[in-house]
């Protein structure tokens, strides 16, 4: 009687027929679908040429290391500081010798990942999820092309998942999987149970990427936490339906978290301008909270232009650096 064996593709994803055993969460079933494994794929070379062609030295030129670490020591010079000399190997070597530092350029990432359910919505060519895991992956591959930890945290209402920061492109990889495939259990959003886990697990300053459409309420002052403990930038992802109503008669909106429906005449021009004031309420007030703590904020659209958003990001931290 033969076994069949399991083998892993150039991913690590199981392509075998027998699995050893169940795995614990049906959610998070080793074995997948050839399509999402061909939309991996797929990430995984738009992120790489990328990240070789522009991403790669913008984010090394704006994103700093955790400080400075002792590397060797060396013979006193003759114009060196003398506050740098290393008095214990002085004492011993006869002569003055100075302590040299280089720059800590490891940096842990941690993309934070909105699952809740507006987040299935999109108009246009993608959903705001499919966006989302897009820029989930040129951030992962450009940071580990810089040899940074990755990490990852997936949340609704709660906090469902959480992928401690490792280095190496199969555990990017296997991050990508999880902003596409995942399943979160719930619907509901807290954005502030999601910052409030980050600053409980990491201890160390990190770079931590928001991305959610942020339809939440109520995570202001974990917001500006987070924002002094680590380097945070706000991803704001909407779809342009949520900021205009066409005029097509009467139309049946739900909320994709509650359930609730609301039945509107789109028709009525006071009913669409309403609409459009609610919109820019809750981008103006977004904006606002960014200001005051600090706060990196990047509009993404699901029309498209990922992408260059994220390098004009880029290219406009590296010019302020520049300037301070």
């Amino acid at each position: 009687m033969r076994t069949l064996r399991r083998k892993r593709d150039e991913f690590g994803f199981h392509v075998g027929l027998t699995p050893r055993r169940s795995p614990p969460d049906p959610r998070h079933r080793t074995m997948l679908p050839r399509e999402v494994i061909r939309q991996i794929r797929r990430l995984q070379l738009k992120a790489r040429r990328a990240v070789e062609d522009l991403l790669g030295g913008e984010y090394h030129s704006v994103f700093k290391g955790a400080g400075i670490a002792f590397e060797d020591v060396r013979a006193y010079q003759p114009g060196d500081d003398i506050r740098a000399i290393d008095w214990n190997v002085t004492a011993r070597m006869g002569q003055p010798f100075i302590k040299r530092f280089i720059e800590e350029r490891e940096l842990t990432v941690l993309l934070t990942v909105d699952c809740s359910g507006s987040n299935q919505f999109g108009t246009q060519s993608q959903q705001k999820r499919d966006v989302a895991a897009e820029l989930a992956a040129m951030i992962a591959f450009t940071a580990i092309s810089n040899n940074d930890k990755v990490g990852l945290i997936q949340f609704t209402d709660r906090v469902e998942r959480f992928v401690p920061p490792r280095k190496g492109s199969r555990h990017v990889l296997r991050l990508i999987r999880d902003v596409l495939y995942y399943q979160p259990a719930h619907r509901g959003t807290s954005i502030k149970d999601g910052l409030d886990y980050i600053n409980r697990v990491l201890r160390r300053r990190a770079i931590v990427f928001l991305l959610s459409d942020f339809l939440d309420q109520g995570f202001e002052k974990s917001f500006k936490r987070t924002g002094r403990r680590h380097d945070l930038i706000a991803l704001r992802i909407t779809d342009p339906r949520e900021r205009d109503l066409p005029a097509v008669g009467l139309l049946e909106l739900e909320d994709a978290e509650t359930g609730e429906r609301l039945l509107l005449d789109t028709n009525s021009r006071q009913v669409r301008e309403a609409y459009a004031q609610a919109a820019r309420r809750r981008a103006e007030t977004l904006r606002q909270l960014v200001n005051s703590a600090g706060i990196d904020l990047v509009e993404i659209s699901t029309d498209g232009g990922h992408l260059d958003a994220l390098l004009r990001f880029f290219k406009l931290r590296e010019r302020r650096l520049r300037r301070t």
